[in-house]
């Protein structure tokens, strides 16, 4: 199996659901994520070697984050620890029509807070086969939006091949500061989860309404842009409640068509934080095996659904247990 590193955040999520208002909420549900973590653990549950660069607090907090992903055998040797405190989001679980709310209270956290990339680039790539990060990690801070395009292209200089999920998060900075970002790295990245509004936004393409040609006119387009680029993969996904979705992945190779899953019906979803963590890693699960572009969006895809079926923010399923759930589906494993 591949080794793999991911680098980014970890949170401690705080979240109250059965229709109470965050505002209103006495109790709340403790866990622990973050986007590059939650691949760790995926791809640690899917038999690869993950291990996972971040920096938390010297506190127990911090300690909670780590035994968090070392239970799920995710390496923690290059979480550093130090800074003041550890991020935090609150999620208020939506119902019915009203969708889930992330406040976010991260500002000044142990990893926002670094003045330079505090990690030595050789020893941080050492045995490192693939780099996973997400738009995430350049949007916490200032500093993060110069560092993150310095590891990235350590990583491509060192030989390792660098995974990037654009990830656009409103509420931390801007679609163009995104878009920017995007195109900086675009030429260092292999694997690439991107939407087609992220690849004609940052190609400053007509801006069109989704369908499969379009989608395939845009991921062609950006290979010819893209040298180094392998893979690109997306979801398509329909919102019929906060507890009802519908699921379906889209990839294409480098000289290939474009390729798709089967559809999910997703109900009644438990937690859908965390769904499209789980289905790059299926992906990333599907790339590193050397899979083709059918069979890797298949799997990809029903890692992100079996996502939605579990509490917090990292999927638990192994590998054996999605190949499972594609032969059976919701049938009894005897």
């Amino acid at each position: 199996m591949a080794r793999v590193l991911t680098l980014g955040e970890i949170m401690l999520r705080l979240s109250v659901g059965g229709g109470v208002r965050l505002a209103d909420a006495s109790v709340l549900a403790a866990n622990y994520g973050g986007a590059e973590a939650n691949v760790a653990v995926s791809l640690a549950q899917f038999g690869h070697q993950a291990a996972f660069a971040s920096v938390v607090p010297e506190n127990a907090l911090g300690d909670g984050a780590v035994r968090h992903l070392s239970r799920f055998g995710v390496d923690c040797s290059r979480v550093l620890r130090g800074g003041a405190r550890l991020g935090t989001y609150y999620l208020e679980e939506g119902v019915g029509a009203r969708g889930s709310q992330a406040t976010y209270d991260r500002a000044g956290s142990s990893f926002a807070a670094v003045d330079a990339c505090p990690w030595d680039l050789d020893e941080l790539f050492r045995d490192v086969d693939l780099l996973h990060i997400s738009g995430v990690t350049p949007a916490v801070s200032s500093t993060w939006r110069v560092i993150a395009p310095e590891v990235v292209r350590g990583a491509v200089e060192r030989g390792v091949r660098v995974s990037y999920d654009v990830n656009f998060r409103a509420k931390l900075w801007s679609w163009d500061a995104c878009m920017e970002v995007f195109l900086e790295l675009l030429p260092y990245i292999s694997v690439l989860s991107a939407g087609i509004g992220d690849v004609q936004g940052a190609l400053g393409l007509e801006l069109t309404a989704w369908d499969e040609d379009a989608l395939a006119d845009a991921y062609t387009r950006l290979f010819e842009a893209a040298p180094l680029l392998e893979t690109v993969y997306s979801t398509r996904r329909t919102v019929h409640s906060s507890s009802s979705n519908d699921l379906t992945g889209y990839l294409m190779a480098r000289g290939g068509a474009l390729a798709h899953s089967r559809t999910h019906r997703i109900e009644p979803i438990v937690d859908r934080v965390g769904g499209g963590d789980a289905f790059a890693a299926g992906v990333l699960h599907g790339v590193l095996s050397g899979w083709d572009a059918r069979r890797t969006i298949e799997f990809g895809c029903a890692a992100g659904a079996l996502k939605h079926t579990v509490a917090g923010d990292c999927n638990r399923f192994t590998a054996a247990e999605v190949e499972q759930f594609l032969r059976s589906g919701a049938d009894v494993a005897r």
